[in-house]
């Protein structure tokens, strides 16, 4: 039987006249890699938005782990296991890739930064953890605005695991990035599937990143979704092929 973990119904998301998600149906398996994909525009932000809670649904529906979420804010997705990083890199710039992390960790424990000095003692070991996975321990007292671009977009991405995710939303997580930038993080992203068991779904107009690494690949074109399959199925879909890919993938 397979493990659907994340399911939309028929969501819908209406700004006034313009429906920007149109009745979106869709099943993300657990332990996979799914891609969203689609032209600027098709709405795949704002469907990352209405499954984390940051826009409410005009209709339809969102499923976690099997039980209805739809109506759930942001925050409580994020305690249940829903993380999202964004297109534009959300770090805290003046603090340090260490402080960063730290700061992470007590956002998500509802903790304030009257604990900050006695976090340190409290979560070292954990902050430690997290920066080795993604590769920044060496920088770990740089301050944020200090380090590249491929290297924010890895600390941001350490901030959301500070958070416990079981399913990771990444908004274009190698926009910007160097060509080895790109293919150290790809090889991240498969070791937070292989190794710690967590569930990917992301966005990305590299098609080389998308059919490299994503196991399921879903098209959303002007808010519908047009194809849903295994990288070989959309790769050949004639209307993939005409409305997004054009021959390039």
């Amino acid at each position: 039987m397979v493990d659907i973990f994340l399911q939309t119904q028929k969501i819908t998301k209406e700004f006034g006249k313009l429906r920007a998600v149109n009745e979106v149906s869709l099943e993300v398996k657990k332990g996979d890699i799914h891609a969203i994909i689609g032209p600027n525009g098709a709405g795949k932000s704002t469907y990352f938005n209405l499954i984390t809670g940051y826009h409410q649904a005009t209709a339809g529906k969102v499923l976690y782990k099997g039980k209805e979420i739809t109506h759930l804010p942001a925050y409580r997705r994020c305690n249940k296991g829903i993380t999202r990083s964004f297109q534009i890199t959300s770090i805290y710039p003046k603090l340090s890739v260490y402080e960063s992390v730290l700061m992470g960790l007590l956002a998500h424990r509802g903790m304030t930064l009257k604990f900050l000095s006695s976090a340190h003692k409290f979560f070292k070991e954990e902050v430690w953890r997290i920066l080795e996975d993604v590769g920044l321990a060496n920088q770990a007292h740089v301050s944020g605005d200090s380090i590249s671009h491929g290297d924010k977009k890895r600390l941001e991405l350490g901030i959301t695991l500070g958070t416990e995710p079981e399913i990771l939303l990444l908004d274009e997580p190698t926009c910007g990035m160097s060509p080895e930038e790109t293919e150290s993080t790809m090889i991240f992203i498969r070791s937070l599937v292989e190794e710690k068991g967590l569930t990917i779904l992301f966005t990305e107009h590299d098609m080389s990143v998308v059919f490299g690494i994503a196991r399921r690949i879903s098209v959303l074109h002007q808010g519908t979704l047009i194809a849903d399959g295994t990288p070989h199925e959309v790769r050949n879909s004639e209307e993939v092929q005409r409305v997004y890919l054009g021959g390039t993938a």
